[in-house]
Parts: structure tokens; C-alpha cells; sequence
């Protein structure tokens, strides 16, 4: 059994370059933690949404990961480069 997430992020369009290039960043950091198999960061094909994805062997290498990722401020619970909250789903595979 592995855990994962999934995260929907709403760039507003004018930061929409500068913030996939931060998501870019943070899924690297977090792909290189303890646990984790992979993370990776996509942009819809309409641009507007960036979705981030990654799979880790225990939920507890997905909680250090991310725990690990704000103490360094490579994430932030919110960024105002965002026009609406994002969306973050933690998964379980079955």
C-alpha cells in the first residue's frame, strides 16, 4: 500500500509562469525526501489550473516531506499569487 496527494493550484494568470516554476521547485524537494517515489507537478492543457501529484511509501514519508518542505519555505499553506484556494487531497491506494 502507498499514499499520494494530489493538489489543484488557481495562478492568477499574470503569475502563472513564475508560480509553475515554484511548484516545478517543490515537487523536486519533495521527490528527493525520505519515502517518497515520486512528485510531479502538470498544467491543464487550458493553462489555468496547476495540478501537482505524488506517491510515497508511508503516510508518515508524505507528512515529513511536506513538513520538511514548509520548515525550508519551499511551500506555503497560501500564496497570493492564487486567485482561489487550492485543493489538496491526500490518497490511499487500494
Amino acid at each position: 500500500m502507498s499514499f499520494g496527494f494530489v493538489a489543484f493550484h488557481y495562478p492568477r494568470p499574470d503569475y502563472a509562469e513564475e508560480f509553475t516554476d515554484r511548484v516545478h521547485k517543490a515537487c523536486e524537494f519533495v521527490a528527493s525526501r525520505p519515502g517518497a517515489l515520486s512528485a510531479e507537478c502538470w498544467v491543464t492543457t487550458e493553462g489555468g489550473v496547476v495540478v501537482t501529484t505524488g506517491r510515497f511509501e508511508t503516510e508518515q514519508a508524505l507528512r515529513a516531506a511536506f513538513s520538511a518542505a514548509r520548515d525550508a519555505g519551499v511551500i506555503v499553506d497560501a500564496d497570493e499569487r492564487e486567485h482561489r484556494p487550492r485543493e489538496f487531497f491526500t490518497l490511499l491506494s487500494r
